[in-house]
């Protein structure tokens, strides 16, 4: 059994405690089990804790390598372990929303409608007028395929497609400077991301703000290179080289993804 102590304080800890409970199965049963999609914030602090572990051994994947949700996949520490083994499946979400445009929310909500449960889903890429495509849980593909009939006001054809066939839309990076006092969260993420300083103190107080996953809510934290800033529904930041100008402030170079 893996070591229950180590989920006391986590902030995800019922989505790590399923995934503890997975790697109880496959210590038990000589095999790889998957988790469900986590999110990225699980992902960071799953990643922490099994880390520690000697007895098992993971890794994660979503279908592509910028993949926001990915599954865990588990196994013991002298079995083999490959990228092919976290189980995924894909379907394309066929439509003509030319004169009604749907959105990540509106594709997302048609999918949980059919019935099945977040965590069964991972990444929905968007395509515009043509509709979308999903990445899932393999088990799932043949209901949706028969219950996924219908987007906004749009009929839509729902079918499997290869992993392959996925229609991956690179995240657009802006590289850029900027010179603070300080090497306050609320100072560089409001620069960052083109926002007045008090609309980032109100993000950040409202637990919007999350620093390499983690939620922060002190406008005053302190950052530091390498850090990742993420907003929700504006993308994340990275926080790059920090140089000491001549009159003791920060030149701080940034990589914004939208």
């Amino acid at each position: 059994m893996l070591p229950r102590d180590l989920l006391n304080g986590l902030e995800n800890r019922e989505a790590i405690g399923r995934l503890f409970d997975r790697g109880d199965r496959a210590l038990q049963e000589w095999t790889t089990v998957c988790s469900d999609f986590m999110s990225p914030p699980e992902l960071a602090e799953a990643s922490s804790v099994l880390s520690r572990l000697t007895e098992v051994q993971f890794l994660h994947w979503g279908g592509y390598a910028q993949a926001e949700r990915q599954r865990v996949a588990i196994t013991r520490a002298d079995l083999p372990l490959e990228q092919d083994m976290v189980e995924l499946a894909a379907v394309n979400i066929a439509g003509n929303f030319l004169f009604d445009t749907a959105s990540h929310r509106d594709f997302l909500g048609s999918l949980l409608g059919t019935g099945i449960e977040r965590h069964k889903v991972g990444d929905i890429i968007v395509l515009g007028e043509k509709g979308a495509q999903a990445i899932l849980v393999p088990e799932l593909v043949e209901y949706l395929e028969m219950h996924l009939t219908q987007v906004r006001t749009v009929p839509v054809k729902t079918r499997r497609i290869a992993i392959t066939d996925l229609k991956i839309r690179l995240p657009q990076q802006k590289e850029l400077y900027t010179v603070e006092a300080s090497l306050r969260l609320d100072a560089i993420a409001s620069a960052g991301f083109g926002m007045s300083r008090s609309k980032m103190v109100d993000l950040i107080d409202g637990d919007d703000v999350r620093v390499n996953w983690k939620s922060i809510t002190q406008a005053s934290y302190q950052l530091k290179a390498g850090d990742l800033i993420a907003i929700r529904g504006k993308g994340r930041l990275t926080v790059g080289e920090i140089a000491v100008t001549k009159k003791s402030r920060y030149r701080i170079q940034l990589t914004k993804f939208v």
